[in-house]
């Protein structure tokens, strides 16, 4: 069976009523990503991160999977469909997407401030899922620490991607949706293609940077998708 890795940014999720953060009038022009999704806003304002992510689970919740969501799932009928994204939402799981693994993290799911370091090489056994639910200061887990996001926060390592450029390199067609590929180090993630490999970009945006192995379907998610199944279905 052909392997297909999906790369997905906010972009796949917008169509669905979530903000993206670095276009206009994204949550980035609303929030100093310094105060609410760093290391560093952590150790000074940890409730203010805390309700930042409560926000973003509130507004999960009142949301769906689109259509893109729902045709990168599908992919899985016939192909082995791996999708690494930016995202921390859960709308791909909603969608039906089965080997989802999440670059920065997941909102729906907290840990121990002090696990899933260097020390305990990264490991989610203390990571749980707390659905929609709101986390406060002074929620502590099993070993009495304070409750975090487990999100990847600005100034720390992105543990998974190794995984990521694994599975990149085993693809035989790379897809990437919904992001301008300016958020590093998920940006590079491409050009760990197999030469052979077809590499197709869904954004609507032109790409601010010329590489002739990229094929650029300029349309949103849920428009892109349905012109990518059409060529996929065609080739």
């Amino acid at each position: 069976m052909n392997r297909i890795a999906v790369l997905t940014g906010a972009g796949v999720s917008a169509e669905s009523g979530l903000g993206t953060y670095r276009d206009n009038g994204g949550l980035w022009d609303n929030y100093d990503p310094m105060e609410v999704a760093s290391a560093e806003g952590w150790a000074r304002n940890p409730g203010k991160v805390l309700d930042f992510y409560n926000m973003q689970r509130r507004n999960l919740a009142k949301v769906q999977p689109n259509e893109a969501h729902r045709l990168i799932a599908e992919l899985e009928k016939k192909y082995r469909v791996d999708v690494i994204t930016q995202n921390v939402d859960n709308l791909h799981e909603r969608a039906g997407s089965t080997h989802v693994l999440h670059l920065h993290g997941e909102v729906t799911k907290v840990r121990p401030e002090n696990s899933y370091n260097d020390f305990d090489g990264f490991s989610e056994k203390q990571v749980f899922d707390v659905g929609y639910g709101e986390v406060s200061l002074g929620d502590k887990a099993p070993n009495g620490a304070q409750l975090r996001p487990h999100i990847v926060f600005f100034g720390e390592a992105v543990p998974k991607l190794m995984e990521a450029i694994d599975l990149v390199a085993k693809a035989d067609i790379v897809l990437i949706v919904g992001t301008s590929l300016s958020v590093y180090p998920a940006a590079s993630l491409y050009r760990y293609a197999r030469p052979e490999a077809p590499i197709w970009l869904i954004d609507p945006k032109p790409l601010a940077f010329h590489d002739p192995r990229i094929q650029q379907i300029e349309k949103v998610a849920t428009e892109g998708m349905r012109e990518f199944c059409e060529k996929l279905g065609r080739s």
